[in-house]
């Protein structure tokens, strides 16, 4: 298997950052550690332990962080936690668990068990939604609504996007910024996480595979209330494509195709927080 970072000290300054991220806000949370078959699982707790419980999952390079500050506002509501993803650069497990199979569905299911919880709604992005389907797939009586921002596994990845990643980086610091510019839909980044988000790029290996697409027959098992959020300035997924197939299979879906958003859809929470109601 291969681990998440490249090296020990890469590691420890990607964990520091981490660190400065979660005390900035000054907010309350919790932070828990949970075994699993998989190793253990990190994960960033917040809200009453007796309202109903929320799962949010990252996107592939990133962890727990990138949802401190929608915590608080879904923490009004639910018992929310914001869990790191084993290979990911959090600070769970660090072996990557293979797309195919059930590694991952399983291991969200050794994390259900392991904090008491029956059901849950769950927030992915990327190829946290991806995760999140795959798990709504396999354990769908365990889910109660579903919310997937720009999901892999329903649209097909771009293959353009891997030259447009080799174009900008031509440039060097002021390319990749740019990239990163690209992949939010043609909006800054606050620098705090830019910086964030390049540092992990330097000390994070990231996967060089496809993520599986999911089969019809897969997804019309998909029975609970879904609401999908794709942008239309998206640079790594075909979200035009993902929308109508979503949508020609379950009429029950919400879609919320955004003309304007890209890559990074994570201003949606008003939106979602009506839908989880």
């Amino acid at each position: 298997m291969t681990v998440a970072f490249k090296s020990e000290e890469g590691k420890k300054e990607v964990f520091k950052y981490y660190e400065l991220l979660l005390t900035k806000g000054s907010l309350e949370y919790e932070e828990l550690v949970v075994n699993t078959s998989y190793g253990e699982t990190f994960i960033l707790a917040m809200g009453n332990e007796n309202l109903p419980p929320l799962i949010l999952l990252h996107g592939s390079g990133l962890n727990s962080a990138m949802w401190i500050q929608e915590m608080e506002e879904y923490s009004k509501e639910h018992r929310v936690y914001a869990l790191d993803m084993p290979g990911e650069p959090g600070k769970s497990d660090e072996n990557q668990l293979p797309f195919e199979g059930d590694y991952f569905a399983n291991w969200l299911n050794d994390v259900f068990n392991a904090l008491s919880i029956k059901t849950s709604s769950i927030v992915g992005i990327s190829l946290g939604a991806w995760l999140a389907t795959k798990f709504a797939i396999k354990y769908s009586n365990k889910v109660d609504r579903l919310v997937l921002l720009c999901p892999a596994g329903i649209g097909a990845q771009k293959k353009s996007f891997i030259f447009k990643f080799i174009f900008y980086s031509l440039f060097g610091e002021k390319g990749i910024d740019k990239l990163y510019y690209k992949i939010n839909g043609d909006k800054h980044i606050p620098e705090i996480m830019l910086n964030y988000q390049k540092l992990i790029a330097k000390h994070f290996n990231f996967r060089k595979v496809t993520i599986p697409i999911f089969s019809d027959t897969e997804l019309v098992k998909l029975t609970m209330p879904i609401s999908l959020f794709v942008g239309g300035k998206d640079i790594m997924l075909h979200s035009k494509k993902t929308a109508e197939r979503l949508k020609s299979l379950l009429n029950h879906a919400e879609i919320n195709f955004i003309k304007e958003e890209g890559h990074s859809i994570v201003n949606q929470g008003d939106d979602i927080r009506i839908f989880l109601r």
